[in-house]
C-alpha cells in the first residue's frame, strides 16, 4: 500500500488520533505551566465546550454526510478546480493549496466579525470566560455548517490534492488547539514563531474583551495575513495575565460555560453592527 493510499483509506483515524493527541499534549502542558488562572470550574467548562465539539460533529454529520476530502474526490474525477486543470508539480500542490486554503480560513474569520448576523453566530466562540485548549473547538453549529460550506466551494474551485486538504485540516485543527492553549512560550521563542505561525499569546489578544483587540489577530494558523492586511496586535493592554477574556454584556457563567446557552447565544437580543473597523479603544460595552 502506498502513502497516498493509507492517508486516503485512513483519514478518519488520522484525524481524530491528531486531534486527541494534540489534545492531551495541551491539557498536560495547560496543568504542568497555565499561563492564567482560570475563572470559571474546568470541568464545567471541558465538558459543556467538548460536549458542543460532539454535539455540532453529529449534527454535520447528519445534514451534510459529504466530508472535505469527499468533495476533493468528487472534484478530482470530474476535473473541477484549478490544481486539476493544469498540470504542475504535487508537492507545490499541497503547499499552495494549504496555504490557500488558511487565507481563505483567515479571510472567513474577519467576515464572521464584520458582518453583525454572523457575529451572532461567531461570539459563541468568544464569550468563552476563559481560554484554554477547549476554545479552540468551540463554535456553534450554524457556524461550524457556514464553515463547510466555505470550505467545499474552496475546494471545488481551487482542486486541491486529496492529501493537501488532509493535511490542512489536520495542521488547521491542531493549531487551533494550539493556539488557544493556555500556556506560554519563552518571549524570544514567541518573538520568533509568530513571524510564520500564530502562536498562544498572538491569538490570545483576539479574546479580548476589548472590541479593538478583539478584532486583531484573526490568523489561526499562518500569521502571515494579520501583518499582510493590518489586522496585527502584538501584545492587550492589560498583558496577557491582566486581560479580561470574552465579550461584553456576557459575563453569566450558565451562558457562557453550558451548552443550552451557547446554543440560543446567537438568538439573544438584538441584531446590532460590530464593525470590523472598530478598532479604536472606547471602552463601551458592546450593544
Amino acid at each position: 500500500m502506498s502513502l497516498y493510499e493509507f492517508v486516503t483509506e485512513n483519514e478518519n483515524t488520522i484525524r481524530l488520533s491528531f486531534f486527541v493527541g494534540v489534545l492531551v499534549v495541551m491539557a498536560v502542558w495547560e496543568m504542568i505551566a497555565p499561563r492564567r488562572a482560570l475563572t470559571v470550574s474546568k470541568a464545567v467548562r471541558w465538558a459543556n465546550n467538548l460536549g458542543l465539539v460532539f454535539f455540532n460533529s453529529f449534527i454535520a454529520r447528519i445534514l451534510l454526510p459529504a466530508t472535505a476530502v469527499g468533495v476533493a474526490k468528487m472534484a478530482a474525477e470530474n476535473d473541477w478546480g484549478l490544481f486539476n486543470l493544469v498540470e504542475v508539480p504535487v508537492w507545490f500542490v499541497v503547499l499552495a493549496s494549504v496555504v490557500i486554503m488558511d487565507f481563505v480560513i483567515y479571510m472567513q474569520h474577519v467576515m464572521v466579525h464584520a458582518v453583525p448576523v454572523l457575529w451572532r453566530l461567531h461570539r459563541v466562540h468568544h464569550a468563552d470566560l476563559d481560554y484554554d485548549v477547549t476554545t479552540g473547538a468551540r463554535f456553534h453549529t450554524l457556524e461550524i455548517i457556514l464553515s463547510m460550506f466555505i470550505k467545499f466551494a474552496t475546494i471545488l474551485l481551487l482542486g486541491p490534492s486529496v492529501v493537501a486538504v488532509i493535511i490542512f485540516e489536520v495542521v488547521l485543527n491542531a493549531m487551533a488547539m494550539f493556539n488557544h492553549g493556555n500556556v506560554g512560550l519563552p518571549k524570544m521563542l514567541d518573538r520568533f514563531l509568530r513571524w510564520l505561525i500564530v502562536t498562544p499569546d498572538m491569538h490570545r489578544v483576539h479574546h479580548s474583551i476589548e472590541d479593538d483587540e478583539t478584532n486583531s489577530n484573526f490568523g489561526f494558523n499562518l500569521s502571515w495575513w494579520d501583518r499582510l492586511f493590518g489586522t496585527y496586535r502584538e501584545q492587550p493592554r492589560a498583558g496577557h495575565v491582566g486581560m479580561t477574556i470574552g465579550i461584553h454584556n456576557f459575563t453569566e457563567p450558565k451562558q457562557c460555560s453550558w451548552i443550552t446557552g451557547m446554543l440560543a447565544m446567537p438568538f439573544i437580543g438584538k441584531v446590532t453592527d460590530y464593525a470590523i473597523n472598530r478598532r479604536q479603544w472606547n471602552n463601551k460595552d458592546e450593544k
